[in-house]
């Protein structure tokens, strides 16, 4: 067997992608989820990746989830931080828990979960920690103020601790989608879509989950080892950093 890879918010959206993409490229995988079980279990049906439950903004339930997948398929090789939620609003209306869930579940949870993974990468000489950031932590995003700084957050968890590992043949990186065509992005009104985000985006359409899940495959292979600290941004052209 390839080597075991951990997704967060593996069964949707983006996360899925991911998943099945490691899969094909040999890795073993085990995908978390946080609460959808119906999709969580048709995912698992079609595509045979064992799915695990547990809220990545708890420290708590991400050891015992770390636990129960080493225990079911062995130490976890390369973990994908992709998990995040957004509670979207102008500044001056957002709630105190409006702010705490997207920091807890966009941020808090990269500490909670790499720190699981960490030592026995080191102890093993070799790891891969890639996060899932967005384009909106890069250039910021009205409404956004709660998830822009914690996908920007994202960005400078990676640069620090890619230091820290880079020793350790432990590489850690970012991938900053832009606008991604999932179930969310899709539900956007036609006319905004059209007359607001896609003028945005120089390439003229959306991005696809698989372009993201392509990305990830790519820095999670044994010999994208010189590649640590840095970001991917796939967005299409429409922030050019």
């Amino acid at each position: 067997m390839g080597r075991l890879a951990v997704v967060t918010g593996g069964t949707r959206g983006i996360g899925a992608a991911i998943s099945k993409a490691l899969k094909a490229a040999g890795y073993q995988v085990a995908a978390n989820y946080a609460g959808n079980d119906e999709a969580a279990q048709k995912f698992k049906a079609e595509t045979g990746i064992p799915v695990y439950k547990w809220d990545v903004g708890d420290y708590d339930a991400c050891a015992a989830g770390i636990k129960q997948i080493e225990a079911d398929l062995g130490p976890v090789e390369v973990l994908v931080n992709n998990a995040g939620i957004t509670r979207d609003g102008m500044f001056h209306k957002m709630t105190k828990d409006q702010w705490s869930a997207v920091i807890r579940t966009n941020l808090d949870s990269l500490f909670n979960m790499t720190h699981q993974v960490w030592e026995g990468m080191r102890n093993r000489s070799f790891g891969r920690v890639i996060v899932i950031s967005s384009v909106n932590g890069q250039k910021g995003q009205m409404g956004q103020v709660n998830y822009s700084a914690a996908k920007a957050g994202d960005l400078g968890f990676i640069k620090a601790l890619a230091q820290e590992g880079a020793i350790k043949n432990i590489t850690v990186n970012a991938i900053c989608p832009g606008y991604i065509g999932t179930e969310m992005v899709q539900a956007i009104d036609e006319n905004v879509l059209k007359t607001r985000i896609l003028p945005q985006i120089p390439v003229g359409r959306l991005g696809t989950p698989e372009e993201i899940g392509r990305c990830v495959v790519f820095l999670a292979a044994d010999d994208a080892g010189f590649i640590t600290g840095s970001t991917i941004s796939a967005n299409g052209g429409q922030n050019l950093v």
